[in-house]
């Protein structure tokens, strides 16, 4: 069952771009033989990290949208464990967000279309004749 899942990683801010390239090239040789495929990767660059992680304050951080199963996944995320220069990495599954994310559109543009119909015009209402009141002789 093919799930889509955004990989997000962080390595050292030291590291050249050759090797990062290097790195990422690696990493989707990887999910293709894992029975995956990679939809982007995004190189977001070097950012301020939240708190220091392995004693860096820095890091360059890159975003892999992988679609595919478990393995493809577990095999990523064990290299990204191994690789040296990764001082943390994130796996997030996207397709149920994406799939309620979908639904709330659906319900959104049926509920802006009943809007854009005119409301019906009201119909006129006959006035009934009020009841005269009793005459008494």
């Amino acid at each position: 069952m093919n799930r889509i899942y955004e990989l997000m990683f962080i390595v050292r801010p030291d590291m050249t771009d050759e090797d990062l390239d290097k790195l990422i090239s690696t990493l989707q040789t990887v999910v293709p033989a894992s029975g995956g495929t990679v939809k982007s990767v995004d190189k977001m660059g070097k950012r301020r990290l939240a708190y220091a992680v392995r004693r860096f304050h820095d890091g360059i951080y890159v975003l892999m949208v992988v679609e595919g199963g478990g393995p493809a996944i577990l095999e990523l995320e064990r290299r990204l464990r191994v690789t040296e220069p990764v001082i943390k990495f994130l796996t997030v599954r996207v397709d149920e967000e994406q799939k309620r994310l979908d639904k709330i559109k659906k319900l959104r543009e049926s509920k802006k279309k009943m809007s854009a119909q005119p409301a019906p015009a009201p119909e006129p209402s006959v006035a009934a004749p009020a009841p005269e009141a009793p005459t008494t002789v």
